[in-house]
């Protein structure tokens, strides 16, 4: 009876370090998630990274004369906003694929040969006529208190500097480019020109002498459109036609007909027009004649 009773505590106290001993590999076998295992290639050891490589043109970021490219953008907005022509802005790039650009990529948007800040006119200080310590301390001593000082003259007053001349770029004579009525306004907010009102067909004239950068449908909102380039300050924009009469680089002559008029991307037939001064585009009631 008592070997009986020896044997069963033996087999209970076997079988509860089984139990803990099974516990215990069960606890060290348990799978454990380390999500910060999984950083970038950059942090793992042995692994090369290569650079990224800078957009085109980022060291110009920020300059005067230059661009960086926004979401939604193409070179016929970028060169209607900045009163270039989108071929122009393409060669001063270099741009092999004018419909390839990324946003943040930095573009010129001015000629090379025109001025920008980094360049201008050094000047020299001119020498002051002060009188220095130095030359004050050979400077010959004042007479006895008896003598009369001379009479100060008057100050001279700065005469009054000329204005600037006009910029004979500013100089255009623009003409209506349609014979219609005015339909909306310039509103800089929400109409950037003039809605002129007339019939599928009718002429739409050049307003100005000039040389036309874009002729297409590619510029969204504007429907058929004509883009004349004036001067290196003016731009004039035809939009809604339903006809183009004239190709790029072609140069026409004011009153020339470009177009008809249509209602392309537009809720009913009429002539937008814009008058564009450095790519910011201006009421035109300030360039056009009254009528």
């Amino acid at each position: 009876m008592l070997v009986s009773r020896s044997l069963v505590v033996g087999i209970s106290v076997a079988l509860t370090a089984l139990v803990l001993a099974g516990c215990g590999t069960r606890m060290t076998k348990a799978p454990v998630e380390d999500r910060g295992t999984s950083s970038a290639p950059s942090s793992s050891p042995g692994v090369v990274v290569a650079p990224i490589k800078p957009l085109p043109g980022a060291e110009n970021a920020g300059k005067p004369g230059y661009y960086t490219v926004k979401a939604g953008d193409t070179l016929i907005r970028i060169g209607l906003e900045n009163g270039q022509g989108w071929k122009d802005i393409a060669r001063w790039n270099n741009l092999d694929n004018a419909n390839l650009i990324e946003v943040g990529q930095v573009l010129r948007v001015v000629p090379p040969s025109a001025p920008t800040a980094d360049t201008g006119v050094v000047t020299r200080p001119v020498a002051s006529s002060a009188v220095t310590p130095s030359s004050a301390a050979s400077a010959p001593k004042p007479a006895a208190s008896t003598s009369v000082a001379a009479p100060v003259p008057a100050p001279i007053p700065a005469p009054t500097p000329a204005p600037a001349a006009a910029s004979p770029d500013d100089d255009v004579p623009f003409i209506w480019p349609a014979s219609g009525t005015l339909l909306a306004g310039f509103d800089e907010a929400r109409n950037k020109g003039y809605d002129i009102s007339g019939k599928a067909g009718d002429p739409v004239l050049a307003a100005a002498d000039g040389r036309v950068v874009y002729a297409g449908a590619g510029l969204r909102g504007y429907g058929n459109l004509v883009i004349l380039k004036h001067n290196n300050t003016f731009l004039t924009a035809y939009a809604h036609n339903q006809a183009l009469l004239v190709k790029e680089d072609q140069t026409v002559r004011r009153g020339q007909k470009i177009a008809e008029m249509g209602s392309t991307d537009a809720d009913r037939v009429k002539l937008h027009f814009e008058i564009r001064r450095q790519g910011k585009p201006v009421d035109p009631v300030r360039y056009l004649p009254a009528r």
